[in-house]
């Protein structure tokens, strides 16, 4: 079992580092100085923001458990969690494009750092609140960040096609490297370390006081809609005509919350995939090969993005192969015979599906940088905050559905229904290719752009 895991790890790791040394001149793009000191430092800001999320995301659970709480229990206050991503998240996201995106990244930091200080109390109704704090940070840390980093962008006048360049590596340092280092860090905490189930969150907090030390001596304010006229219910009015004027939006708002939701909803599943009769597997070392999946998606988009691929053409591709890889649980439940035999290493089927999981978290690696470009380019500067709050609301009603009925269904047809949402987002990411096609300016011919020359005029004639 352990070679299993050993090679898998080790070819994807063989593969991502191949990837990023074979990079020639047409994977790489031109910059200027002053830009690569704006990315880096934008890079370094998201990377302890991300390290701040990750230290906690393996041990909320267990921290619940340690505490003596039930799995219902548990269950109420992850819904807590994201029905206040929804409600308060989608609000507090919103005044950033009003009050500023530097001080709503501010007060995700705090906002984070205080739902950390509430998991020393084993008091239900306290972690409550602590997991509404949490909420409101997620909306944030998936909005402000972002819509900051696009507006200073343009404000500087950089090109354009540099902005991929950010998204790409941010993925891949955040979500990928980050988090592999996280799961290491937090793994000494609590285990070599015995320092106890909280020592992770208390370690989040440290990294999120140095991100927003240096947001707040580093980063200049921009908005979004300052106008002081524009209160808050008409800018959820105006980003709903947005959504509903523009075909585009909305089908972008559609592919996001169809794959977040089958993605958010993975994270719940792939444990009891892998270990349906409570086989011993590594969860940690598991987790951290995914993460390399991630991180190889994110190189491959970084390619794309730098060769000006179109990201609408191969996005469609990547919901479909997505898409087919969580069926292999349904498949595997077909082709392989259960086995009833409790404990032990993990089944044949489970290495199976461990590999598909492996091609979907590669396809994860790809999304983000790629939906990120797409929402650059189509969300208006305005009400961007707003709109990407919008769109997380579809997502956190889906996952809160999941998590009151997770025990109500077989864990094939839920990872069927997550296969059937990929499909449908990949028909819509046709869509929205052929709509952006339609609208894009045509080349005009030679002979129409070229100017005439009055003196040529008598030789023609």
């Amino acid at each position: 079992m352990e070679i299993f895991y050993i090679l898998v790890f080790g070819a994807m790791a063989a593969v991502v580092a191949a990837l990023e040394l074979s990079k020639n001149s047409k994977d790489r793009i031109n910059t200027s100085s002053a830009f690569n000191t704006f990315k880096n430092n934008y890079l370094l800001v998201y990377s302890l923001m991300m390290a701040g999320d990750w230290l906690q995301g393996p041990y909320v659970y267990y921290l619940y458990t340690t505490y003596g709480f039930s799995k219902g229990d548990i269950g109420q206050l992850f819904i807590a969690g994201f029905g206040s991503s929804m409600l308060f998240g989608t609000i507090v996201g919103s005044l950033a494009d009003k009050q500023g995106r530097k001080r709503a990244c501010v007060t995700y930091c705090i906002t984070y750092i205080l739902s950390c200080m509430t998991k020393h109390s084993p008091q239900y109704r306290i972690l409550m609140v602590g997991r509404i704090l949490g909420g409101i940070a997620t909306s944030l840390l998936f909005s402000a960040f972002e819509s900051w980093l696009v507006a200073e962008h343009n404000k500087k006048g950089f090109e354009q096609q540099w902005l991929s360049l950010t998204f790409s590596k941010a993925i891949f340092f955040g979500n990928g490297l980050v988090a592999i280092l996280a799961g290491l860090l937090g793994n000494l905490l609590v285990d070599t370390l015995g320092l106890g189930a909280v020592a992770p969150f208390d370690a989040a907090s440290c990294f999120l006081i140095i991100g927003m030390v240096i947001i707040i001596t580093s980063w200049g304010e921009n908005f979004g809609d300052s106008s002081e006229s524009k209160d808050l219910l008409t800018q959820f009015k105006g980003a709903a005509v947005a959504i509903a004027s523009d075909e585009k939006i909305a089908l972008l708002g559609a592919i996001q919350s169809l794959f977040e939701g089958s993605m958010y909803t993975f994270v719940f599943l792939w444990t009891p995939a892998l270990s349906p009769n409570d086989e011993e597997i590594p969860h940690g070392f598991i987790f951290a090969t995914f993460m390399l999946a991630s991180m190889l998606g994110s190189s491959l988009a970084s390619r794309l993005l730098a060769r000006s691929a179109k990201v609408e053409s191969y996005m469609q591709i990547v919901f479909t192969i997505s898409s087919a890889s969580l069926t292999l649980p349904i498949v595997t439940s077909f082709l392989v015979a259960p086995s009833n035999v409790k404990g032990g290493g993990m089944s044949f089927a489970g290495y199976i599906q461990m590999l598909g999981f492996c091609v979907f978290e590669a396809c994860v690696g790809i999304f983000w940088p790629s939906i990120m470009k797409m929402r650059s380019q189509y969300i208006p500067e305005e009400a961007r905050s707003t709109i990407m709050n919008f769109f997380r609301i579809p997502l956190n009603i889906f996952v809160c559905i999941v998590l009151y009925n997770v025990e109500a269904f077989p864990i094939t047809v839920m990872f069927g229904m997550c296969s059937i949402f990929l499909f449908v987002a990949s028909i819509l990411q046709r869509r929205l290719c052929v709509i952006a096609d339609s609208q894009r300016p045509k080349p005009q011919e030679w002979t129409d752009m070229k100017e005439r020359d009055p003196e040529d005029e008598p030789l023609n004639a």
